[in-house]
């Protein structure tokens, strides 16, 4: 897009752009996402940035009003196969928190330098600043929807002193923590009653465009692994949740199949959001839970995008138009999927009761982690169930957000034992790839780039298994 398609979308207060640019006024100081309802600026006055690091990186501060830094991420995250796009899924679930810029580069095989200077070329932001910018997100969501004590909720963010993080906000939102807390939405405040450590903390994991909550909740019921996963409730109003091996420790996350809505702009649907809750035994999990959730229910996809490719497809055009807003789930924990994706879900049961680590606080059915790949290798060696966790525990296969996809797929098809069509399931899933078909299905081309989502129209038709 250039400057003035983007400015028509600020005009038009066009929510299927939120997140993926983000525009500041000059004469106020404020950058906002392009729905957002506020009388439009001239346009000789406004900025566009194509992150919300990069606006902050500029002296803007985000607008109280239309809150640009809880807008969906852009899907050309999980699109994009080069540096720049598995640098942003990386920094999306905290390498940079935990490991530094060094440990970021590491992970993409290049220098931190050269890391530094293409987010800073393509998106005017190094990883510090994005990094920062995710912080007093996450800092701002617990703020405003908990009781958790400020100091507790600056080391949970990720800031390394509470001076920090009090410098940050305020350059930030352009209000101290506890200004943050008294200023929250009616509707936060009245959750932060019952948002304790012990009660998990409320969130809302937005999305843009419909969503079709019935279809993704429905294949994760399907699939559920007893201990490590239940679905309850009637169908449209279920609840899945899960447990989650996380980087500093574990969690119980639970999200809800009724969707909210959020009221559409000129026309336009920006979207809404799934209720979700999450219980952590170390809340410096948050961001990263939050990310594994996103990219389990495809939240950050452009359905529009999708919808246009696909629905022009004579074959596809009635799915398309039946299922508005399908999504192509991902998974929780990509080496997780990849070894269900291998055994099955009974054998998945069977090595969760015999390997799975028992919770301390079992929570209703939810009594275990899923074994991690160097327990299973150690006590399943053989086969390619034992050929795939060594290849998983000592980094021969890597399946992190960060992974080259088509160095995961030939690491995948070099471990004996594993076909094709399982391969292109954990391509799909694992590392959330949007244009995947099996060996064994003739996909016209004309399906590209969005063939994942292709065939999950086809399966929720009943055309494929």
């Amino acid at each position: 897009m250039d400057e003035d398609t983007r400015y028509e979308a600020v005009r038009s207060r066009d929510g299927r752009f939120d997140g993926e640019f983000f525009f500041a006024v000059a004469t106020t100081g404020i950058y906002c996402r392009p729905s957002c309802p506020a009388v439009t600026p001239k346009r000789h006055n406004v900025r566009f940035f194509a992150t919300a690091a990069a606006a902050q990186g500029s002296g803007f501060r985000a607008c109280r009003r239309c809150r640009p830094d809880a807008v969906p991420g852009s899907a050309d995250w999980n699109v994009r196969a080069d540096v720049v796009g598995r640098a942003m899924r990386l920094i999306g679930d905290g390498v940079v928190d935990r490991e530094g810029v060094a440990g970021l580069a590491a992970r993409l095989g290049y220098s931190a330098r050269q890391v530094q200077r293409q987010l800073t070329a393509e998106l005017g932001a190094g990883p510090v600043a994005l990094a920062r910018a995710q912080r007093a997100h996450t800092a701002r969501v617990l703020v405003q929807t908990t009781d958790l004590p400020i100091t507790q909720i600056a080391f949970a963010s990720g800031f390394a002193s509470v001076r920090q993080f009090n410098d940050t906000m305020r350059e930030v939102y352009a209000a101290t923590p506890s200004e943050l807390r008294a200023a929250a939405p009616r509707g936060g405040r009245t959750a932060r009653r019952t948002a304790t450590p012990t009660a998990g903390i409320p969130l809302r994991l937005a999305h843009r465009g419909p969503y079709q909550a019935s279809a993704v909740f429905d294949l994760l019921e399907a699939e559920a692994v007893a201990g490590v996963e239940e679905v309850s409730g009637a169908r449209g109003r279920r609840t899945y949740r899960r447990t989650l091996r996380l980087p500093h420790g574990t969690g119980i996350v639970a999200v809800d199949e009724r969707a909210g809505a959020a009221r559409p702009a000129s026309g336009a649907h920006p979207g809404g959001w799934l209720e979700a809750r999450l219980h952590l035994t170390d809340p410096r999990d948050l961001n990263t839970a939050v990310q594994r959730l996103r990219r389990l229910f495809d939240l950050d996809a452009d359905p529009y995008a999708v919808d246009e490719r696909l629905g022009a497809d004579a074959r596809l055009a009635p799915l398309v138009a039946a299922r508005p807003g399908l999504r192509s789930p991902g998974a929780a924990d990509p080496e997780e999927y990849a070894v269900r994706a291998l055994v099955g879900r009974a054998a998945a049961e069977r090595l969760v009761t015999r390997y799975g680590k028992a919770l301390d606080a079992p929570c209703g059915s939810l009594t275990h982690l899923f074994p991690e790949p160097a327990v299973l290798a150690g006590a399943e060696p053989d086969g390619p169930l034992g050929a795939l966790t060594a290849a998983l525990a000592d980094g021969a296969v890597r399946l992190d957000p960060g992974a080259d996809r088509d160095d995961a797929q030939a690491e995948l098809l070099a471990v004996p034992g594993l076909d094709a069509r399982t391969v292109a399931a954990v391509r799909t899933r694992a590392l959330g790839d949007p244009d995947v078909a099996p060996p064994e299905l003739d996909i016209p081309d004309s399906w590209r780039p969005w063939r994942s989502y292709a065939l999950q129209h086809l399966r929720a038709a009943g055309e494929l298994e």
